[in-house]
This record gives C-alpha cells, sequence and structure tokens, in this order.
C-alpha cells in the first residue's frame, strides 16, 4: 500500500487478516521499482502466491514507472466518468486490466459502458475490462476467476 503519507489503507486492509505493508513515497507521487522491493523485503514472499500492490492513487504518474509488477491493472469507478481513458492515455496503455467499479450505480450516472470499452480499446486493445461492483458483488466472480488462471499460469511457468 503506497501514500505519500500516513497509514489508513494499510490499517484498513491489516484489519481484514491481510498482511499489509505500507510504503511512504517521501512527496513523489508514484512508486518504482526499488520502492516495491523493498517493501517485499518485509513479505516472505515465497510463502505466498499473489501480492497486490496499490500505487499511488491517481491516474497520471505511477504509470510513467515500472513498478516490477507482473500485471498492471487500473480502477475506474463509474462516477469517474466513461472517458477517463482519452483523458489519461498512459495509464489505460500500460495497464492489462481495467476494473471498472460501482457498476450498480451506473443507472444514476451519464455512463455508457460500451463507450468506456471504446475508449479502451482506442488506447490499449489487449486489455481486459472487467465489470464489477465491490459493494453488491456483481462481477467478482469474473475477476477472480481470471486473477486464478493468471497465478495458476505464473506457477506452471516456474
Amino acid at each position: 500500500e503506497a501514500d505519500i503519507d500516513s497509514d489508513v489503507d494499510a490499517a484498513a486492509i491489516s484489519e481484514t487478516g491481510v498482511k499489509a505493508i505500507q510504503l511512504h513515497t517521501g512527496g513523489m507521487c508514484h512508486l518504482d521499482a526499488h520502492m516495491c522491493a523493498q517493501g517485499l523485503e518485509g513479505l516472505n514472499a515465497g510463502d505466498v502466491d499473489l501480492i497486490f500492490l496499490e500505487n499511488v492513487g491517481n491516474l497520471v504518474c505511477p504509470a510513467e514507472f515500472d513498478t516490477g509488477a507482473g500485471v498492471n491493472v487500473t480502477i475506474l469507478s463509474v462516477p469517474e466518468g466513461d472517458d477517463k481513458p482519452l483523458k489519461y492515455p498512459l495509464m489505460y496503455q500500460v495497464c492489462d486490466v481495467v476494473l471498472v467499479n460501482k457498476i450498480d450505480v451506473a443507472p444514476y450516472f451519464d455512463f455508457d459502458l460500451e463507450k468506456l470499452k471504446k475508449n479502451v480499446a482506442l488506447r490499449n486493445p489487449k486489455a481486459l475490462v472487467i465489470p464489477f461492483s465491490a459493494k453488491t458483488g456483481e462481477g467478482l466472480d469474473a475477476w477472480t476467476e481470471w486473477l486464478s488462471r493468471k497465478v495458476a499460469e505464473w506457477k506452471s511457468s516456474q
């Protein structure tokens, strides 16, 4: 979990029983591979199949730096709009998956999922778009099944 300061999110994650390592970027708006390597020192990576790395939460500078991640995921929420791939092209060019959260509230916003998919494809035709709702659970099976397949691929390649 990365933030410029504080450990609010890491503490919330830890409360669920999941090990969380807080990384402070010292005022920088992103993580890089060196910072991530330092964070991994706090984990026994041999005991885990999957590590989630949450970069600093903006759509600009985190995309410019390699964290060493095997897969890059961008999370967009419905209220942010279907035009984000047009406004922040690099974030969508470098991601493998776009998770579209809050799909349950889409009827209440000027949001078009098909338009979003087209906008993502303009920036990155290979990116997978998975709509879901963290609140209702709708669509989460598609995400967890994709993750499970990816972990199995990684394990079989070792």
